[in-house]
């Protein structure tokens, strides 16, 4: 989208002139006023001399005592050279104004851009992800804007996006004692703060064609919302132009009535913008795209720990069975992909295994690529735990533990009949995506984690008869926080790598877990079975993780939407989830898994009692 051109500096003077004198400031001839907040203001000037339009910011009061300290805090932010900081032409001082100068040239701020018909969103994310990175820049250098407004943003006719006024709307001086030096980091970091508030609200002017709360001055909106005020601004749903639900999300968690929802810095709205861009360029792959790079590079899962053992034990079973083989490489998740990629993206034996179908078991991948093909897949995978850090590496154990317990559930929940193998291997693939992200994107897994959490909230006694009260927000979900942080799905991740591979849309329909809202059909073909079943272990794991206090509801909701679609009672459910580890993975596993004594169960999870308790009687 080419930006129209801007009024030109003689149809400005013509207009100025026909409402009376010239208007000057010292050298500059004041055309028209662009923006004003409470904080500072910026003109659209002349230069006579030159005959050359520029853009003139000020505070918009007289710094007085601190000018010294706005003119230290200016000259030092416009030392940082990032092609997203406008550069000032000059920083001077006018009746005891200081001013800041800029080019004017082909750009057009955004508050001139913006009209009542919203941007479009695929250009409105690429110039708020343009403005994040060079704020970020900023920021990383100890510097802040202090009033980001949508006038202090520009977009040139090649839609580069730079952004104005560092530091003019700051008389904050600057401190070289150690004491003073850590108030300064803290007050950067809390203009930082405030500044990618501030952006996500010129965002949400943007998207929305309007400003939030109706309020033009971006400062007031931020003094509106929590801590200082309780105003909340959310997108509205009757917009001119269609939000796409990620951006949507992106837009909302900048604006966010609970500020641990909010980014934390101007880098992690920067990627989240940028990881939807991507996804949204169908020539590039969609949602592919973010991981491409990095499974080249480091692989789609390293291998567990144990990983050498298990090729050395692999590289003695030249008579073994397949089945036995598969037992062994099941453990490992890593190796059970990567041969699931093998058979399915490759030729093997001269032929294209996709003409025969999809295959999901890894006794028929391994008769297909025999000891060796196991071989050369388990030596290509990463050592654990590849480049992940102690921490992350943590993180990434009790993911795969939790997922590898999801999927021994789903064998006995699966009907009789129903490959265990098959059944286990879908409610993998039902997390791959998860895996995904905490694998190549530790510190976004964290992040969504973190979002995603309940938390409870104490508020202060509005008066001093009432007492002080508690309540839990809710976090987001998983879907939510996913776009929030990455721009993309999770899930979506894991089917994009999945049709990669060479799995095709039966595949993917199985592995697509039903989302929580979703109402819970009777299955009508095998693969709805499977996917339900999967779904169903998945959902009662994931429960399970929940605080104590929310394990049993939680437990018995999931529970209750499965139920009548798989046949089972609550009981039988509860006894699945206790008896994940009670025997190996075979076919018709489901008919064949021993239930183990309640007391022992309850001991092996502590949760079990309390959700027990709460499900007697229900559910028969």
């Amino acid at each position: 989208m080419v930006s129209p051109a801007h009024p030109t500096a003689t149809n400005d003077s013509h207009a100025a002139g026909s409402t009376g004198a010239v208007r000057m400031f010292g050298r500059f001839q004041l055309l028209r006023l662009i923006g004003k907040s409470e904080r500072s203001m910026l003109w659209l000037v002349l230069e006579p001399r030159q005959n050359q339009e520029l853009m003139l910011a000020m505070p918009r009061q007289q710094p007085g005592e601190a000018a010294l300290a706005w003119m230290q805090n200016v000259r030092r932010a416009a030392r940082l050279n990032h092609p997203r900081l406008a550069r000032p032409l000059d920083i001077g001082e006018h009746d005891r104004w200081p001013f800041v100068v800029y080019e004017r040239g082909t750009r057009v701020t955004w508050a001139e851009r913006f009209s009542s018909q919203g941007e479009p969103a695929t250009d409105l994310a690429d110039w708020v992800a343009q403005a994040a990175q060079g704020l970020a820049f900023a920021h990383e250098a100890g510097a802040a804007h202090h009033d980001l407004q949508p006038w202090w943003l520009t977009v040139d006719a090649d839609q580069k996006v730079t952004v104005m006024g560092l530091e003019v709307a700051s008389v904050r001086p600057i401190s070289n004692t150690q004491a003073g030096g850590l108030d300064e980091l803290r007050a950067v970091r809390d203009a930082a703060a405030g500044d990618v508030l501030a952006l996500g609200l010129v965002a949400h002017h943007g998207l929305a064609g309007a400003p939030a709360l109706d309020e033009p001055d971006v400062g007031r909106v931020v003094n509106r919302l929590p801590p200082q005020g309780t105003d909340f601004v959310r997108l509205p749903w009757n917009v001119p132009r269609p939000i796409p639900e990620p951006l949507r999300a992106i837009v909302n968690r900048a604006t966010d009535r609970q500020e641990r929802h909010r980014y934390h810095n101007a880098r992690t709205l920067q990627r989240a913008l940028e990881g939807w861009i991507k996804t949204t360029a169908e020539q590039d792959g969609g949602p592919l795209a973010l991981l491409l790079d990095r499974l080249r590079q480091v692989g789609t899962l390293p291998a567990q720990p144990g990983g050498a053992d298990r090729v050395a034990h692999l590289a003695l079973m030249e008579s073994a069975r397949t089945s036995d083989m598969a037992d062994i490489i099941l453990d490992d998740i890593a190796l059970s992909f990567e041969l699931l990629r093998v058979v399915n993206s490759a030729q093997v034996g001269g032929a294209k295994v996709s003409g025969d179908g999809p295959v999901l078991m890894l006794r028929r991948a391994v008769a297909m690529v025999g000891l060796d093909g196991v071989r050369r897949a388990a030596l290509s995978l990463r050592r654990w735990p590849g480049p992940l850090g102690d921490e992350a590496a943590r993180d990434m154990e009790t993911l795969i533990r939790r997922v590898k317990r999801a999927a021994r559930v789903a064998t006995r929940l699966v009907p009789a009949g129903y490959d265990g193998e098959v059944v286990y291997l879908i409610a993998l693939l039902q997390n791959l995506g998860r895996l995904l992200v905490h694998y190549h994107y530790p510190d976004e897994a964290g992040q969504i984690r973190r979002l995603m959490q309940t938390t409870v909230v104490t508020e202060a006694a509005k008066d001093g008869k009432a007492a002080a009260e508690s309540k839990e927000e809710p976090g987001m979900s998983a879907e939510a926080a996913s776009y929030a942080v990455l721009g993309a799905d999770m899930e979506a991740l894991g089917a994009a790598v999945a049709r990669h591979w060479g799995l095709d849309d039966s595949v993917l329909h199985m592995i697509r877990r039903i989302p929580p809202a979703a109402p819970v059909r009777t299955p009508e073909t095998d693969g709805d079975i499977l996917r339900v079943s999967a779904s169903c272990a998945n959902d009662l794991v994931d429960a399970m993780t929940q605080p104590a206090a929310r394990a049993a509801k939680a437990l018995g909701l999931v529970a209750q939407r499965y139920a009548r679609a798989l046949g089972l009672t609550a009981r039988e459910m509860q006894e699945a989830l206790q008896s994940d580890g009670a025997a190996p993975i075979r076919s018709s596993a489901a008919a064949a898994a021993p239930a183990p004594a309640p007391d022992a169960a309850v001991k092996a999870n502590p949760a079990a009692g309390p959700w027990a308790a709460a499900m007697a009687g229900t559910l028969s």
